[in-house]
């Protein structure tokens, strides 16, 4: 999820070591939700409009299936900028979509995928460290017990209003930045088939097929 690259950062606060850190996002989106909610991103699967207003990399993985992941690399500033857009841009969607009645602002959720091996730092000791997240931010949080198909990734979800959700999104990667995942980590594909992938202990076969 993230890489620590020139990351010297012993001194100064969390957030201000994070500045420094090149960090990878990814969230699991519905197809509908990514193609029509998220239209500011613009055509095909890299979204340069976005990209130039953040400073950060956004890109959409291909596929029919009801589900796509949502890439997002830069610093972990231009990060949660885009992280922001997104969640403000959902609850617009989710607004306009209403019956007009004023009943407060719409919760919007973000579904993030996580290498399981760092969910147990994230959900901490007794489930210490996701209390402490919801507490500080408001925000639901719900981290899934089982992996995501033929991966070793966990969604965690996130719920809320923008607000809240962008304070957790921070809370959540602050604890995975100091958590590298252990071992190789099997991303999630949506829609790829049982057959599409045969693990093995050491390695991941069907991925490296000839063109």
């Amino acid at each position: 999820m993230a890489s620590p690259d020139g990351a010297s950062g012993m001194g100064g606060s969390p957030e201000d070591t994070e500045l420094s850190i090149t960090l990878t996002l990814r969230m699991l989106m519905h197809g509908k939700v990514t193609a029509e909610g998220l239209a500011l991103l613009g055509r095909g699967q890299q979204c340069p409009g976005w990209e130039a207003m953040l400073d950060a990399r956004i890109t959409i993985s291909e596929g029919s299936c009801p589900e796509r992941i949502t890439t997002i690399t830069g610093s972990t500033d231009a990060v949660f900028r885009a992280v922001s857009m997104i969640a403000f841009k959902l609850e617009e969607d989710l607004g306009s979509g209403s019956d007009g009645t004023a009943a407060g602002r719409a919760p919007v959720t973000l579904r993030l995928v996580i290498p399981a091996s760092q969910c147990g730092s994230l959900i901490g000791k007794a489930g210490a460290k996701i209390r402490e997240i919801r507490e500080s931010t408001g925000a639901q949080v719900q981290v899934a017990g089982d992996l995501l198909p033929n991966s070793t990734e966990r969604a965690v979800t996130v719920s809320g209003v923008p607000d809240t959700i962008i304070q957790c999104v921070r809370q959540i990667c602050a604890v995975i930045l100091e958590s590298p995942p252990k071992g190789a980590t099997i991303p999630y594909h949506p829609g790829l088939s049982l057959g599409t992938i045969l693990l093995s202990a050491n390695q991941v076969r069907g991925l490296n097929c000839p063109q």
